[in-house]
């Protein structure tokens, strides 16, 4: 009886192990994902994504975001240049990623938000009480009148700010107004990124900047809206857009791209070596769920697209499943 009782017990001991085992797998399957997640991200997106680090990691709190705000090709050179490492890569300008990331460092885009240049200022802005959509133009070549935007070869807004400027030219029919706005900003008003333009016109620093609309309504500035014709914000003018041209620095020292104007798309991407890809696949399944990450952007000032579009289907082959669904192939 006392071997039978051992054999019983021995028996009884494996079945619970194996059920344990049997417990502890499917737990660990389900475990979401942990560690560090870098996001490289334009600066325009800094305060929606905030937002949306703070409810991702609520959702995933063994997951750390750490994001890296810049000039959207700055932050992308940083990728394929400098070789910083980075999970996600969110820009301005959708074509940044085709241009700077693809096909060697990402494999595929998603265009998932819009915006518009407006011309920024506050109540401190000299000619404020003034300054109309009918006169803009005309107050920033005034004297003592101090304006910027940020650098067009480190910030897509900034070499949309010169677009707007140049296609105000053609849309008023006023020959020579670009080159006499520019002549009423000295290079130093020039800074890295729009964002840092902010906090210029609120401390009195500078009267009048150019920004994106999203940045506008988030930092609570006074704003001047533009017609579609000049602001970028209409796919449905692109042809008129076209029509401004605007020369970045290239790849390497002493080459020259040309930048087409183009309505405002915004593109975001993995990159093929991410240091933590089970967690960037998460975030982006969280950014363009319309329930979380688009409802954000919408919420704070920057159109989101529902759903957000991939140009080229055979693009979707090489994205994660989880994410293809909330996709549409759209050229």
């Amino acid at each position: 009886m006392v071997c039978k009782r051992k054999k019983i017990t021995g028996l009884s001991l494996f079945l619970s192990g194996f059920m344990l085992i049997g417990l502890v797998l499917p737990l660990t399957a389900m475990a979401g994902p942990s560690g560090k997640l870098i996001v490289f991200h334009a600066g325009s997106l800094t305060v929606p994504f905030a937002a949306i680090e703070r409810t991702f990691e609520a959702k995933y709190p063994d997951v750390d975001v750490l994001r890296e705000a810049g000039g959207s090709t700055k932050m992308a050179r940083l990728i394929s240049e400098v070789g910083k490492p980075a999970d996600i890569m969110a820009s301005a300008d959708y074509k940044v990623i085709d241009n700077n990331l693809i096909p060697e460092f990402a494999d595929w885009n998603v265009r998932f938000a819009t915006n518009q240049l407006v011309l920024c200022y506050t109540d401190q802005s000299r000619y404020a009480d003034q300054i109309t959509a009918d006169n803009w133009y005309e107050i920033l070549q005034k004297d003592g009148v101090i304006w910027g935007h940020s650098d067009p070869n480190l910030d897509p807004c900034g070499y949309r700010s010169l677009m707007v400027l140049q296609l105000a030219e053609k849309f008023y029919g006023i020959d020579g107004l670009y080159d006499r706005i520019l002549a009423n900003r000295p290079q130093k008003n020039i800074r890295p990124k729009s964002v840092e333009l902010v906090n210029l016109l609120k401390t009195g620093n500078m009267d009048y900047a150019w920004e994106y609309i999203s940045v506008a309504r988030q930092h609570e500035l006074k704003y001047i809206v533009l017609d579609d014709h000049i602001n970028l914000s209409n796919y449905q003018y692109d042809a008129f857009y076209k029509q401004a041209q605007v020369e970045v620095t290239g790849k390497k020292p002493g080459t020259w791209i040309t930048k087409s104007g183009q309505s405002c798309t915004y593109g975001i991407t993995m990159i093929k070596n991410a240091p933590n890809p089970e967690a960037a696949i998460a975030f982006m399944q969280f950014l363009l769920s319309p329930d979380h990450g688009l409802q954000t952007l919408e919420e704070m000032g920057q159109p989101p697209m529902v759903p957000p579009v991939i140009p080229d289907p055979a693009m979707t082959k090489n994205m994660p499943a989880e994410i293809t669904h909330l996709v549409e192939v759209k050229n």
